[in-house]
């Protein structure tokens, strides 16, 4: 059988890598990593018949779940059940790419104008090209599926900072469009480009850790701490671990910022584990303490912890009766006794309190509107043109996947996070004492039963 390319193990160690595995698996592949690559494409590389935009786009699009993520089973995955992850892959992503097109497409034309929005709509534009040879015949052999992997890479590289060039772009042009009418278009768009990323991001690693692919040379992690995944999910995620990950990494930029670092006390129920994106997780997460953080410190209470509770939700009563269970590829599904059948909770809620002085009631009712921030103009002007040199702390909205620093103090953080926890049925909600403190409370709902079918 045809060995896997070496060029995807490199690409995506920040996709398929969990946070504590990522610093060993980039240095193995550091090698082989493409530098300098703008991972953007003119308007005359491609064209796509408008007809055809336009029909993908009048399809409905189909809601993603983790469940749907879950259903070819854990790899390593056999040859056919590769094709099938293949072949769904490639019925969902083409119609979401051409409602991304037309929506930008209905943006003001002095605002598509704008160069880092209308790059934006090019590489939209490039991706749906790569797809739509595909579109007319099944993945039926390994080499096909190799191929369709390749697009994938591309796809999830040419699509990693499509956040922050949005939020440059947006930024230039706000005096042409108004802030509501940029919450709204964001709000859906960057809901959606998560789907569209964790369905590519989805079939690559299982790619990457399937059977009929591996030549002795592997680079994805196979030891025990990968074993409850099932591509990017962990099926036995955490939260307390990912909570200590993100505290450690706040701690070191604020002491870089302020000189001090809090500390932070994680109670409730921190063995508990649930069914999560890992990445997504840590995103959330980074970008609540960072916020913490800062405001523990600048109202002068560093010496206050900040306080991290963690409760499992209660299982239904039990006359309720119970969902059915997800099944899994009979060939490639766990025994009985793996991490990966157990059932786990059917979600997770996470307090973290803080007594850094609450949100004043003139930036409550604003906190999830996209761009919204306190920097002044001069500072924002210097994020916009990547100088970045306004808050060090305020730099660390991100942990991986493209949108990370380069987001710093645009107003993207607390909307972006809620998008990531609703995107399967969770939600930020924040109570602020105003004087006093902010309790933020994330909820993440989880898979409930797996079991072989």
């Amino acid at each position: 059988m045809p060995a896997r390319p070496a060029i995807l193990d490199s690409r995506l160690i920040r996709v398929i890598c969990p946070l504590k595995q990522r610093s060993r698996c980039l240095a193995a592949a550091a090698h082989q990593l493409p530098r300098n690559q703008p991972w953007s494409h003119s308007p005359a590389s491609t064209s796509i018949d408008n007809d055809q935009v336009a029909r993908l786009a009048s399809r409905p699009l189909h809601p993603l779940t983790l469940a749907d993520l879950v259903r070819h089973g854990r790899p390593p995955l056999s040859a056919s059940t590769l094709f099938t992850s293949a072949n769904f892959t490639l019925s969902l992503l083409p119609i979401r790419l051409a409602h991304r097109i037309q929506a930008l497409r209905n943006l003001p034309f002095i605002v598509v104008s704008n160069p880092h929005i209308s790059r934006i709509y090019n590489n939209y534009i490039h991706s749906l090209s790569t797809l739509l040879p595909y579109q007319e015949r099944q993945i039926t052999t390994l080499e096909d599926e190799i191929q369709f992997t390749e697009v994938m890479a591309d796809l999830v590289q040419t699509h990693a900072d499509t956040i922050p060039i949005l939020a440059r772009g947006f930024l230039e042009c706000r005096k042409y469009i108004s802030p509501g009418d940029v919450t709204r278009f964001l709000d859906e768009h960057l809901r959606a480009r998560i789907g569209t990323r964790l369905i590519a991001e989805q079939h690559i690693a299982l790619h990457l850790s399937s059977q009929p692919h591996c030549n002795g040379n592997n680079q994805y992690p196979h030891d025990g701490s990968s074993s409850t995944s099932i591509g990017v999910i962990d099926t036995a995620l955490r939260p307390a671990e990912i909570i200590r990950q993100c505290e450690s990494f706040v701690s070191e930029i604020c002491e870089l910022k302020y000189g001090v670092r809090p500390t932070v006390l994680i109670n409730g129920q921190p063995e508990t584990r649930l069914a999560h994106v890992p990445t997504h997780l840590e995103y959330i997460l980074t970008e609540l303490l960072k916020n913490a953080f800062r405001a523990t410190v600048e109202s002068g209470k560093e010496r206050e912890p900040i306080e991290v509770t963690i409760a499992a939700a209660p299982e239904p009563p039990s006359p309720s009766p119970l969902p059915e269970p997800i099944p899994l590829d009979p060939v490639t599904a766990s025994s009985p006794r793996d991490p990966v059948t157990a059932n786990t909770p059917p979600g997770v809620t996470i307090r973290i309190r803080d007594h850094g002085g609450g949100i004043s009631p003139d930036n409550l009712p604003n906190i999830w509107a996209y761009s919204f921030t306190t920097f002044g103009d001069d500072e924002l002007l210097d994020l916009s043109n990547g100088n970045g040199n306004a808050d060090a702390l305020n730099a660390i909205s991100g942990a991986g996947g493209g949108d990370s620093s380069s987001l710093a103090g645009l107003g993207y953080g607390l909307p972006l996070g809620r998008a990531y926890a609703e995107h399967f049925g969770g939600s930020i909600m924040v109570q602020s004492l105003w004087g006093w403190g902010t309790d933020v409370y994330l909820k993440l709902r989880g898979l409930g039963r797996i079991s072989v079918r």
